[in-house]
């Protein structure tokens, strides 16, 4: 193959990372995923507390109705036995919904606080992860992609503001291989520590790009219980859903 095939496949690999990277950046795209996926846990945990908060309300007004029910009831004329039985069954079972509701989210917080404790086994190991955000720590940061066959890959990051930091060209060997970024930018300026929105393409003989599959690599500093109630490993600056890890490396 000719340099100048080389060079095409490379500058093609860069343009696809870089559309790539800018488009999973841009802030109204929903970026990694994890900021959509907490969303609706979130959403989902408050429809649940409404609908909680509206039963004890009915609760309330079901008892407030009964009572006055009785207490107005014409002397001559007494409620039907049965019909006094029918409410007195609904009334114990809204009673009994209200309990199994708040038995459970007693569960579900004890379960999570457990869960918490197990984790914090997780503080100060490596770990890969399957996200496109890149956690820069301590002024590097690393992933592992795999390719098919040696062929010319580039590596785009975006920050958060859609804005290119980073790109890099480099030819791959089949299989597994790690890439280490230095946290510079293409001028040689150092990048604050956080979340980088990375893509990795590669190059096809043809001149086509395909999106290789990649996991990002971090320290774990913390762990986290996120607003919808799911485990978060805090990797610096930055945060992945405990869900996300694929493996605990060896230190």
């Amino acid at each position: 193959m000719s340099l100048a095939s080389v060079a095409a496949q490379q500058s093609n690999a860069l343009a696809a990372a870089n559309a790539a990277a800018a488009a999973a950046a841009t802030p109204s795209s929903g970026t990694t995923g994890t900021t959509s996926t907490t969303a609706s846990a979130a959403a989902a945990a408050a429809a649940g507390n409404t609908a909680l908060s509206s039963l004890t309300s009915n609760f309330g007004d079901f008892l407030n109705l009964l009572m006055t029910q009785l207490q107005n009831q014409d002397p001559t004329s007494p409620m039907d036995t049965n019909q006094f039985t029918s409410e007195l069954v609904q009334f114990a079972s809204v009673e009994q919904q209200i309990s199994t509701n708040s038995a459970l989210t007693e569960l579900i917080s004890l379960t999570q606080s457990g869960q918490l404790m197990q984790s914090s086994a997780m503080v100060g190991k490596q770990v890969l992860l399957n996200s496109a955000t890149l956690p820069l720590q301590n002024g590097s940061a690393s992933l592992q992609f795999t390719a098919s066959a040696a062929e010319p890959v580039a590596i785009a990051i975006y920050n958060a503001s859609g804005q290119q930091v980073y790109d890099a060209s480099l030819n791959a060997t089949a299989g597994t291989n790690t890439w280490t970024w230095n946290g510079t930018d293409n001028y040689g300026n150092q990048m604050p520590d956080g979340g980088y929105t990375v893509a990795v393409e590669g190059a096809n003989p043809d001149g086509s790009t395909a999106a290789l599959p990649f996991s990002v690599q971090g320290t774990v500093t913390g762990v986290q219980t996120s607003p919808a109630g799911s485990l978060e490993l805090q990797l610096g600056a930055t945060a992945a859903p405990f869900s996300a890890v694929q493996q605990v490396l060896t230190n």
